[in-house]
């Protein structure tokens, strides 16, 4: 079967499925998107200054193109829509151009996720189905979980930023582990003189401001600093935990048990992955679905669910995932969910 021929027939379920087509802009304003949309993009994008001066690139990425489109056009809640069109990328390289064509869907603004992530992957295994695609695979995991873990674990706050911000990319964040393992971050000098500032401080009026700050606020900063509950031992059991979380890969049907096994393994809370509906759902729609912890990390703006299906031959034929943070990052003055998914039509190509 003939790209064309994929084509019409994929757009034929998503029309079925409800979705409605959208044109989203092939000029991007690079800067706006590197801003919004991490760091990750710029690699990616073929940029240009146009005749201002101003930097622009090709759009790298037809979701956040949508997102984009979705937020210009002033779009209503629960919009189901679905594009076609080409995203023009980079090669691994940084010289070779990339032009992949892509046929996707968005739910944007619905209240549903958990019915809206099986909606998207079930409307995406049913077009490959159409076109007679057999032997499929798909990959799942859940950047989310991640989040729930870090948030259960004794460490300072500014580590659990630190390592939520920085899981998608997967190098510095095998440093801050290094880091945290050895608590070479912490400076024993500074910590016995924000100690004795500390103390010296208590007995000052609560209301005074230095600085421009009241003394409560600067005591409060003085406490959570001094107050690291970190230490040599414990530091490397967090780590541990951490690496073993990370190395979870098995079965969806698994995933529930193996979770278990692994919170009662660790002394961890029970409710720390409590809600796992959504990829129970999941696991509906293919026996072969493998779950894996670690995936999902090289596109900064996933924050749920993530998915590829792949081919008999290994290539990846369609990916998606939920994204609910992306669309305030682009201008939204509130967060609205959203998840998607795009059918790549070059690694349909016979």
């Amino acid at each position: 079967m003939k790209s064309k021929n994929y084509s019409e027939n994929i757009k034929k379920i998503f029309k079925k499925d409800g979705f409605i087509l959208s044109e989203p802009d092939v000029l991007l304003d690079s800067d706006y998107i590197i801003q919004r949309s991490g760091e990750n993009f710029r690699k990616l994008m073929l940029t240009f200054e146009d005749d201002t001066g101003k930097s622009m690139c090709l759009r790298p990425d037809l979701t956040v193109a949508s997102c984009i489109k979705y937020l210009k056009d002033n779009s209503k809640a629960n919009s189901k829509i679905f594009y076609s069109g080409q995203a023009y990328r980079r090669s691994s390289s940084r010289k070779d151009k990339v032009i992949k064509d892509q046929l996707g869907i968005e739910i944007l603004g619905s209240k549903n996720k958990s019915n809206d992530d099986l909606k998207v992957l079930k409307t995406i295994t049913n077009s490959i189905k159409k076109i007679k695609i057999k032997n499929t695979t798909i990959k799942v995991g859940d950047v989310s979980l991640f989040q729930k873990l870090i948030e259960s674990l004794k460490i300072p706050e500014r580590w659990k930023m630190r390592l939520k911000r920085h899981f998608w990319r997967p190098q510095y964040f095998e440093d801050l582990l290094k880091r945290l393992e050895t608590n070479s971050d912490v400076d024993p000098t500074s910590v016995e003189l924000d100690k004795k500032r500390f103390t010296e401080m208590k007995n000052l009026d609560q209301s005074k401001e230095i600085a421009s700050r009241k003394v409560s606020e600067i005591l409060s900063r003085f406490d959570r600093k001094i107050k690291d509950p970190r230490s040599f031992a414990e530091n490397k059991k967090i780590v541990k935990i951490i690496k073993e979380f990370l190395k979870i890969n098995c079965p969806i049907f698994k995933l529930e048990k193996t979770l278990k096994s692994f919170v009662k393994k660790n002394n961890l809370s029970n409710i720390v992955f409590k809600d796992l509906s959504t990829i129970k759902n999941l696991s509906k729609i293919n026996s072969k679905t493998v779950f894996s912890t670690n995936f999902g990390r090289d596109i900064e703006y996933y924050t749920g669910i993530v998915f590829e299906i792949y081919n008999s031959s290994k290539k990846e034929i369609a990916r998606g995932g939920r994204y609910d943070g992306l669309l305030k990052s682009l201008g939204s003055k509130k967060n609205i969910s959203a998840v998607g998914a795009a059918i790549n039509l070059n690694n349909l190509k016979t």
